[in-house]
């Protein structure tokens, strides 16, 4: 209210709901509205005080119009009636009107009298009605108009009537009467309207000069009042006087904060309701100084100081009241100050358990972004007991249910736990250690929270008997350390107990009933955030033995390379990278490495799909680009079955491979890809290279497009490098960094693959792989060619048996003696049908590999042999089977210009005869089935 007042005396605008109900404009600063304005209070009271003189005058005028009119209306009736019978009864009357001319002797007399008299007319008329009198001779001797019966019957009428020549005037008529009684005659005086109108209007200018005058004296007086009621209402409207006083009333009596008003010289000027109850003033305080109401010192020093305050605390008996104290001098009216009290006793309480509860909401939110960051059970556990110790707990210890930690389901009904995590404001604590194995008896407060499901409270752990039952001579050290409150709460996550939490306080307050809800929730969420790591161990160590039992436990035994492997799973979990090492006839080697992209199940069982595919496909001795094309075939139909089948994310689209071809008898490798980077050759003398090997699609996108295969030409010794993606991409580097840092590391002469291998983890391996890395290095050899012969073979039946003798003297200088029959009967049968069924070039080949001996007879077609039983009547059909039954393996491999019909031998024939093998051999053709 005061704000307000101070507001307008110093010429601010008024707020919007004080502009008063008609919407005055703002007044001029510095002035108050004028006593005219008809918005503020003394302009009403001015104008409504003038309408009521003004009318009151008009009033008075009218009546005084009236009444003058009146008067001067029965003043002229009077007179016409003195005038009338004052003629009829004058001498001489009665005589003219009896005598033979009336209007001779009565005009003249009439004329004077009526000079005389100042009245307008006077008429005497015959009983008959013709006029003997008039002021306007033309009408003597004429019928007078209107009714003068009365007059003829002897009466005095009196009438105000429109008379000819004259106007409408009062009328007195008279009879006249002769000594019998006898009218003959009627004298009619009048005198008209105008003229008393005229009377009235001769006052009418003294009557308004009266008037005015009366009225000046009255609004001169209302000015001095309004002026007056002006300066005592400081100009205000109705309407906020209304409010103003509403208000007051208001901070009286309703507002619950104090309000004080102290006069400069420290006296108590006005106080409301809720002040008087804050300070307990007496009912006499109003006047009085502040310094003698019985307030604290520092109270009433304050508020007679009237020096500006803002939210001053001060103790008032036992209330804290927040002060605030400013100056009223600024803003007009009488100097002094006003104050305004707020009990802030409960306040500050309420404020405490405020900033309480956001630290605790703050807690929580900090434990949701740093709890499970890493998916480790040990690590989520280390994190809630990080989280807690200092903001909640001195002290906080975790322990897990057995098999929890290896994310297995953990057993129910188990009282024995162990430790997994604890943390400290202090070191050197009795508690147990990380890694102890505890079992709780049943009265202890960790058994009873796990069995019940819900937060235990010791507040006094001296007088917890129960919980000194677990190890009374380590309880008591616990004491002596000064813990002395504990908060066990179960670490329960979808129904499934996993362990428990506590919370120990040794130099903060006691644990007290609020504080478990709290730890309720810390833990639950901790919960979640365990139960996660222990899903995610348990489907990772899943994915880890899924993927270990389809990569490559050992690598085959083969003389053509020397092989060493790297292979790192990502931290993220599996993925389906895979590599293999897979021989294949005439001592060569198929070198594999693969990627699936994504992690996980799904991804590592791709991988051993595409694994197996590729070894079925290796046992039909394709090439690398037959074979990559192939695959490419597979993957696509997979993906466009079951990912119709099975959702969008059955497929395997976004594989890739390398498949390489090493002979080690020319020395030459095949290699093709399929979205696969490309390998690194490290030569003998240390260069690195990567070779420019044609690249195709990803595996299941390249349908229809070629791909194409590179020839490389690898001297001995050289190392061929194969990799994935993993190895040289990372987030904080590109592939052609990485390939960079791979030469670099690769770029050493007389490295083993081994030591290669190790070399490249250093260069390139990062602190936190985010993919599965595979490496697979190999070293090259040569096949000694000592141990390799060949021969051209004519296509003729008769040169058979000549090659069939220079290749037993071969096997004679190889010292295969052993086997010779059983090779020359091969290689008979071999040779005999490329010269048969084959075409131009025939070419025979021996290769003495290690353990083995492989027989090798190339021709120009392309048909295949198909292995048979003969039928009883058949003459031939039985070559094949024979060889099938002294090999240990054959098979066909088609090239560019035909086929290669190979077989392999084990160089160790046995202690058989070979002649019975034969003959058993021969003799099962026509056994009793056959026949």
């Amino acid at each position: 209210m005061h704000r307000r007042r101070a507001a307008r005396r110093a010429g601010t605008a008024r707020p919007e709901g004080l502009t008063g109900e008609r919407g005055a404009p703002p007044r001029q600063p510095g002035r108050l509205p004028s006593v005219l304005n008809p918005h503020s209070v003394a302009g009403q009271v001015l104008i409504l005080q003038v309408a009521v003189v003004l009318l009151l005058v008009v009033a008075a005028v009218v009546a005084l119009v009236l009444q003058a009119r009146s008067a001067s209306l029965q003043e002229a009736k009077e007179r016409s009636l003195v005038g009338a019978e004052t003629f009829a009864h004058a001498p001489g009357t009665l005589r003219a009107m009896q005598s033979a001319d009336p209007s001779a002797l009565l005009q003249p007399r009439a004329e004077e009298a009526r000079r005389l008299s100042g009245v307008n007319y006077i008429i005497a008329f015959s009983p008959s009605g013709i006029r003997w009198t008039h002021p306007d001779p033309r009408l003597i001797g004429k019928h007078v108009v209107g009714s003068y019966a009365d007059a003829l019957a002897g009466h005095v009428h009196q009438a105000t009537y429109d008379t000819p020549g004259v106007g409408r005037a009062v009328d007195t008529m008279v009879p006249v009467r002769d000594a019998g009684g006898r009218v003959v005659g009627v004298v009619s005086v009048g005198i008209t309207v105008r003229s008393v109108d005229r009377k009235v209007m001769e006052q009418l200018p003294l009557l308004f000069v009266s008037a005015a005058a009366g009225l000046t004296l009255v609004t001169a007086g209302s000015v001095l009042v309004s002026r007056r009621l002006r300066r005592q209402t400081h100009g205000l409207e109705p309407a906020e006087m209304t409010r103003m006083y509403e208000h007051h009333d208001a901070v009286l009596h309703s507002v619950r904060e104090g309000v004080l008003v102290v006069s400069d010289e420290g006296r108590l000027l006005l106080a409301n309701d809720e002040a008087r109850r804050l300070l307990d003033l007496p009912d006499d305080a109003d006047g009085r100084r502040v310094t003698d109401l019985g307030l604290a010192p520092r109270t009433a020093a304050l508020l007679g100081s009237g020096a500006p305050a803002t939210d001053e605390v001060l103790l008032e008996g036992e209330r804290l009241l927040a002060v605030n104290l400013r100056p009223t001098a600024p803003h007009g009216g009488p100097t002094g100050s006003v104050a305004t009290l707020r009990d802030t006793t409960e306040l500050r309480a309420l404020a405490g358990r405020v900033e309480r509860a956001r630290e605790r909401l703050q807690l929580l939110y900090d434990a949701g972004l740093r709890m499970g960051t890493t998916l480790d059970v040990v690590r989520t556990c280390e994190e809630l007991a990080g989280i807690a110790v200092p903001r909640f707990a001195d002290f906080t210890t975790v322990e897990l249910l057995d098999g929890v930690r290896r994310g297995e389901e953990p057993g129910a009904g188990s009282l024995t736990l162990h430790r997994t995590a604890v943390c400290g404001v202090r070191d050197g604590h009795p508690l147990h250690p990380p890694g102890t194995e505890i079992t709780f008896p049943p009265a202890t407060p960790q058994a009873q929270g796990l069995r019940g499901g819900r937060a235990v409270l010791k507040p006094d752990l001296g007088a917890a008997a129960g919980w000194q039952e677990l190890d009374t001579e380590r309880t008591r050290r616990v004491l002596d350390f000064g813990i002395h409150s504990l908060i066990t709460v179960p670490l329960q996550a979808r129904g499934t107990p996993l362990g428990m939490v506590d919370f120990w306080r040794a130099d903060q307050e006691a644990f007290t009933e609020e504080d478990l809800a709290f730890a309720e929730e810390l833990a639950a969420r901790a919960a979640v955030a365990i139960d996660n790591a222990r899903r995610y161990t348990r489907e990772h160590a899943m994915a880890a033995t899924l993927q270990r039992s389809l990569l490559p436990r050992a690598l085959p035994e083969q003389s053509a390379l020397e092989v060493a492997y790297r292979y790192l799973p990502a931290q993220g979990g599996v993925s389906g990278d895979w590599f293999d090492v897979i021989p294949l006839p005439g001592a060569r080697v198929a070198l594999v490495v693969g990627d699936v992209v994504g992690h996980g199940l799904h991804a590592a069982a791709t991988m051993g799909r595409l694994r197996t595919v590729v070894h079925n496909f290796c046992a039909l001795d394709l090439s690398p680009d037959e074979l990559l094309g192939h695959l490419d075939e597979l993957v696509a139909h997979i993906d466009q079955t079951e990912t119709t089948e099975g959702g969008e994310d059955a497929g395997i689209t976004g594989a890739t491979c390398l498949f390489a071809v090493y002979d080690p008898v020319a020395g030459r490798c095949g290699i093709a890809r399929a979205g696969h980077p490309g390998p690194a050759v490290v030569h003998p003398d240390g260069t690195v290279t990567f070779p420019d090997v044609p690249v195709s699609p990803p595996l299941g996108l390249g349908t229809g497009l070629p791909v194409e295969t590179a020839e490389l030409r690898l001297p001995e010794g050289s190392l061929l490098a194969l990799y994935t993606d993993g190895l040289v991409e990372d987030r904080e580097r590109d592939i052609d960094t990485g390939l960079g840092l791979l030469a670099g590391a690769l770029g050493r002469p007389g490295r083993s693959p081994d030591e290669a291998c190790r070399a490249v983890l250093e260069s390139l391996l990062p602190d936190r792989a985010r993919d599965d890395i595979a490496l697979l290095v190999a070293r090259t050899r040569l096949l000694d060619p000592d141990r390799v012969a060949d021969w051209d073979v004519p296509a003729d039946p008769a040169a058979i048996g000549p090659v069939r003798a220079a290749c037993v003297r071969r096997l004679e200088a190889w010292g295969l003696e052993d086997i010779a029959f059983s090779t020359e009967l091969i290689l008979s049968e071999l040779v005999t049908n490329a010269v048969r069924y084959g075409g131009e070039p025939i070419r025979l080949r021996l290769l003495y590999d290690r353990d083995s001996l492989i027989c090798e007879v190339a021709d120009g077609s392309s048909t295949s042999p198909h292995l048979r039983r003969a039928a009883a009547t058949d003459e031939g059909g039985r070559g094949l089977f024979l060889v099938a039954q002294f090999a240990r393996r054959w098979g066909v491999r088609y090239t560019a210009r035909g086929k290669v019909i190979w077989s392999e031998q084990s160089v160790h024939a046995g202690d058989a005869e070979p002649g019975a093998d034969l003959g058993e051999a021969l003799l099962d053709q026509w056994d009793e089935p056959a026949l």
